[in-house]
């Protein structure tokens, strides 16, 4: 349980590193939960309805939790 709460800290840091690219927008991301190795997110502001979305879920903050936080292996959006 101490291992996994190390994971969620380090999953919150890296969202708040890139909480500002996306604020500059004026959307946002909210961590709901990790598990099974998936984060689950969900996404603010303009960032709701955005064409670029999944661009930017996928290919960005995915690809940087993948890269920061080896125990993440996909992130979603959460229901």
């Amino acid at each position: 349980m101490i291992m996994e709460k190390d994971v969620i800290e380090r999953i919150k840091e890296v969202l708040n590193n890139t909480r500002g690219f996306l604020q500059q927008d004026g959307g946002d991301i909210d961590f709901i939960d990790f598990k099974d190795g998936i984060v689950y997110v969900a996404m603010r502001g303009a960032c709701v309805g955005c064409g670029s979305l999944n661009t930017t879920l996928y290919d960005g903050i995915e690809s940087i939790l993948l890269a920061e936080v080896p125990e993440v292996i996909g992130i979603e959006l959460a229901e």
